[in-house]
């Protein structure tokens, strides 16, 4: 564990975090209050509820609207606001209000395999133009001059949920051939943000991955299972460099598999019973 900067005076700065309302984002901000820091979160909608010791900025990373105004006085960033398209413009925008603030640490939140997908046809940027997006943002913080610490994540739970979730609305399941994932618990992901925000720049940090590699097809018996729904798995080919990259596991770090959180122990919690994939 590196220790925190400039410890003596560590609470007193008011920590940004992006993004501070979204599944990731949100975690990192209680569990920043819990190390009794200031924290100002910056959205375009302010959460229903207030916290203590907890700032709104309304502020806009895609027009830039308001931005350098919510980085007024902050010396961290926690850069967890992401969507899949536009992200490299929004990390521009933020490292340009950043330099004008004098902020001397963005911590970024990456993707396992964003430097390793190569998003080159319409086809692979309609499909994983994610990771490319991810990519472009890393490039603009690791080039902007701030000093910057940058984590990849494989997929959440969360994630991995939602989009069986949605397939399950199908009649059918179709799921690519070799298709594997390695989910990991987002407030795992979180603490060690926050960790990293509270430590001095590491630059590339060595990724965080969830502690057991699936097929996808597992894991979405798994889904079936646990909300009692059947529905036939048909598995398919998918086209393009990066699809080919996906199946031969670019999402994937079976060295880093660090996580301790498993996708059963997720599924139980959420849909509330045990279930063994």
């Amino acid at each position: 564990m590196q220790e925190p900067m400039h410890q003596e005076n560590s609470r007193n700065v008011t920590i940004l975090v992006t993004g501070g309302t979204g599944t990731l984002g949100r975690l990192v901000v209680a569990r920043l209050r819990e190390a009794d820091r200031q924290v100002r979160v910056l959205g375009r909608t302010a959460p229903a509820t207030g916290i203590d010791g907890v700032e709104f900025a309304a502020a806009d990373l895609e027009s830039g609207e308001g931005v350098e105004a919510a980085m007024a006085g902050i010396e961290v960033v926690v850069h967890c606001a992401g969507s899949g398209t536009g992200d490299e413009g929004k990390a521009r925008r933020l490292v340009e209000a950043a330099k004008l603030a004098g902020v001397r640490h963005i911590v970024y939140i990456s993707v396992v395999g964003a430097d390793r997908m190569p998003v080159v046809s319409a086809t692979d940027r309609r499909m994983f133009g994610y990771f490319a997006e991810k990519a472009g943002a890393e490039r603009v913080i690791t080039e902007s001059g701030i000093p910057w610490t940058s984590l990849r994540a494989t997929q959440f739970h969360d994630l991995v949920f939602m989009v069986a979730e949605q397939m399950a609305k199908l009649p059918v399941v179709l799921l690519p051939r070799r298709m594997r994932v390695q989910p990991v618990d987002a407030g795992e992901v979180a603490d060690r943000l926050v960790e990293l925000a509270l430590g001095a720049p590491a630059g590339l940090v060595p990724d965080l991955a969830g502690p057991r590699i699936y097929d996808a097809a597992e894991v979405m018996r798994g889904y079936l299972r646990a909300t009692g729904r059947r529905r036939p798995i048909v598995r398919i080919g998918l086209p393009g460099g990066a699809a080919r990259a996906m199946l031969g596991g670019a999402n994937l770090s079976p060295d880093r598999a660090v996580g301790e959180h498993t996708w059963e122990e997720f599924l139980a919690e959420r849909v509330g019973e045990r279930v063994v994939v």
